[in-house]
């Protein structure tokens, strides 16, 4: 599996380090009525089979945190783009 980085162009996938699920959205209030939020956020992750966003860091290059859109069957990488810096 090749990821093109937006800097350093296509690389082989040793290059870098998966880094989780793009689409899990931290809960925004550590108040104790949320605590089942963050017990889901923390240790809870579906297995989707198509098309899914993962966070990429390119570890062994220029170290960007990429967002990957790949199809967790085949995997073909369908789009890569530079994370976002909030979420």
């Amino acid at each position: 599996m090749r990821i093109t980085c937006p800097y350093c162009g296509a690389r082989g996938l040793e290059e870098f380090t998966y880094r989780g699920d793009a689409t899990v959205t931290r809960p925004s209030s550590t108040d104790k009525s949320v605590m089942e939020d963050w017990v889901d956020y923390v240790y809870l992750r579906d297995n989707p089979a198509g098309l899914h966003k993962e966070f990429w860091q390119h570890s062994a290059g220029c170290r960007a945190w990429l967002e990957v859109a790949r199809d967790t069957t085949t995997h073909e990488i369908v789009a890569v783009e530079l994370a976002a810096k909030e979420r």
